[in-house]
């Protein structure tokens, strides 16, 4: 099959093109950039098309001929100085991709959004997919997400069959970009650079494996009904928890100093000033620290019964990231 991949630079786009590719199947990689992405998406299954989100005719010649389409790419960023460019990039961006499948004859999309849409919990009860039905967001990327949901819905009606992936806190090998910023806390941690417990460490979250996430996305391709929505989580772990895990597996202990929420947002509000005032990028901002002070507990009850998803333990993930991990730091 040949396969058109949105932000296959990233994360979670580079291990699903490899897979795929490594599966046999033809892909057709849209990219800002290909001399900089010939080196992470190396492998003769996989042609690199240049092209943007907000370019209509790039995108149309980029995807003819391809069967099926996985749309990654989108803004996930904790900030950007032009608050507009969320809604452009992950909205707007999916409707172009959208209409070029239709003027292409292409049915089938999974759209890659957030476990984040989904709202958190009481810290007792997982949510499930539709548990919130209308839930608090804290942030821009994820009004955005629910936004480009809701469009692809839509778009279900016009003879799309589209489906949504919502992962969680995702983690493993690959690339330490912005997307993968839990592996690259982990790499932090066991090198005794981070020590930063958020709160008092019980809020809970969920992480996710990355060869699950890959797995669910491919799974929802086969699988899945139009216009549902699935979760591609893991297991559930207050950050306390999660950094003892980390400390069993690697023998070691690193103290973690509990940072109060006013503390941190003091903190983050005087890196969003700068932020605002210089243009650089900030570490984080006040609605990602309200954000990981609550609770995340979530569901896979339906990815698992509907499309035979399969969560991997948290341990057995870490080991195989923090080996992955040590092995990167020899080479």
């Amino acid at each position: 099959m040949k396969i058109f991949i949105t932000g296959a630079t990233g994360y979670i786009g580079q291990r699903l093109a490899l897979r795929l590719a490594q599966q046999g199947h033809k892909i057709i990689a849209l990219v800002r950039n290909p001399e900089k992405a010939t080196s992470c998406l190396d492998h003769p299954n996989i042609s690199l098309a240049k092209g943007d989100l907000l370019d209509i005719n790039s995108l149309k010649s980029a995807i003819q001929g391809c069967e099926a389409v996985y749309h990654l790419a989108a803004l996930a960023s904790v900030w950007h100085k032009d608050p507009d460019a969320f809604r452009r990039l992950n909205v707007e961006g999916l409707k172009n991709i959208l209409d070029c499948c239709i003027e292409s004859g292409i049915a089938d999309i999974v759209f890659t959004s957030s476990a984040g849409v989904v709202g958190h919990s009481d810290g007792i009860q997982r949510i499930a997919e539709y548990t919130n039905i209308d839930p608090f967001l804290e942030t821009a990327y994820e009004r955005s997400k629910v936004d480009a949901e809701l469009l692809l819905i839509d778009y279900c009606k016009k003879g799309i069959r589209g489906i949504i992936v919502n992962p969680s806190r995702v983690y493993g090998p690959g690339i330490l970009s912005e997307s993968n910023g839990v592996t690259r806390l982990i790499n932090l941690y066991i090198n005794g650079k981070w020590h930063i417990l958020p709160g008092n460490g019980h809020s809970i979250g969920n992480y996710v494996f990355i060869e699950d996430v890959v797995d669910g996305h491919i799974l929802a391709m086969e699988k899945a009904k139009p216009g549902e929505r699935y979760l591609l989580g893991g297991e559930n772990f207050s950050f306390r928890d999660f950094f003892l895990l980390i400390d069993q597996l690697t023998g070691t202990r690193h103290w973690l100093f509990p940072f109060p929420l006013s503390v941190m947002l003091l903190i983050s509000k005087l890196d969003l000033f700068l932020a605002e005032s210089t243009g650089r990028q900030p570490l984080i901002t006040p609605p990602f620290v309200r954000k990981y002070h609550k609770h995340w507990l979530l569901s896979s009850d339906k990815a698992e019964t509907e499309l035979g998803y399969t969560i991997t333990p948290l341990v057995t993930g870490l080991q195989k990231t923090i080996k992955w991990l040590k092995e990167t730091d020899k080479n």
